[in-house]
């Protein structure tokens, strides 16, 4: 199976402040690729780079066989759409326009969106379980249903590629539990590749509890200080160099078919 997204040896900054170098990353189809690291590590740089929003210093990222800048904007939209930390409510549009807003790259200036781009929309908003949301104004929802809506905008454009930047960043329990289960049915179902970047370990183990294909880079100061999967990633010798706080490893057998595991933080290590 050949890779969706690769990134080679890739190396920005702003100015002569380095922001990340020396990055590399794959991701086939139906694999879901976690970036885990501290503030300030260069994951949403990364990321940035990876939507085409910024240009690698060095290093270059392919999509599906051809070169991020060879693509045109619009034909990106085709293969790799985005889901934001926070989204601004700005406007009353209503859930179904926001969802509608992911064919964009599909339409004109002067043209409007076709009856199979609604189907589209209304499709997507089925799968992430919001279609009830549909004619409600955007302002007035969760911040959790919100996330939901930005996923299903992302779904709309049929893409192969969903990046997320830290997408339970502002959740209650519930929602960031409804989001991951979302992620792993889309990643199942729909055969999507993902990249998203979490500040939170155990969403790591929750996609590979999932036998979900997952690979963690764990990124510090601008470098992929490992890459692997979470279990191999994931250990307190390397959550104490990352965060510099003590943590424990838990294995919990839930029924004779399932075990998960989790990270617990401990403590901050005193200097």
């Amino acid at each position: 199976m050949k890779d969706t997204i690769q990134v080679n040896n890739a190396s920005f900054s702003y100015g002569d402040k380095q922001i990340f170098s020396g990055i590399n990353l794959s991701v086939k189809q139906g694999e879901l690729f976690c970036i885990l690291g501290p503030n300030g590590c260069g994951k949403t740089t990364l990321l940035d780079c990876i939507l085409g929003l910024l240009k690698l210093n060095n290093g270059n990222i392919i999509i599906d066989g051809s070169l991020l800048n060879s693509i045109k904007s619009n034909k990106i939209a085709e293969k790799m759409a985005y889901v934001p930390q926070v989204h601004q409510k700005s406007f009353p549009y209503t859930v179904k326009e926001i969802v509608l807003m992911g064919r964009a790259y599909k339409t004109t200036f002067i043209s409007s969106p076709t009856n199979e781009d609604k189907d589209i929309a209304i499709e997507a908003m089925k799968k992430v379980g919001i279609n009830h949301l549909a004619d409600l104004p955007y302002t007035q929802i969760s911040g959790g249903e919100c996330q939901l809506v930005m996923i299903a905008r992302a779904l709309a454009q049929k893409p192969k590629i969903i990046i997320m930047d830290e997408p339970t960043a502002h959740l209650d329990f519930k929602n960031e539990i409804v989001l991951l289960e979302t992620v792993v049915d889309l990643i199942r179902e729909n055969n999507i590749s993902v990249i998203m970047a979490t500040h939170f370990p155990n969403h790591a183990y929750y996609f590979e509890n999932n036998n979900i294909p997952t690979t963690l880079g764990l990124m510090n100061n601008g470098i992929f200080e490992q890459v692997g999967s979470p279990s191999e990633v994931l250990n307190e010798k390397n959550i104490q160099k990352t965060y510099q706080i003590n943590s424990k490893i838990m294995n919990y057998k839930v029924d004779e078919n399932t075990s998960v595991r989790q990270i617990i933080p401990l403590s901050i290590v005193k200097i």
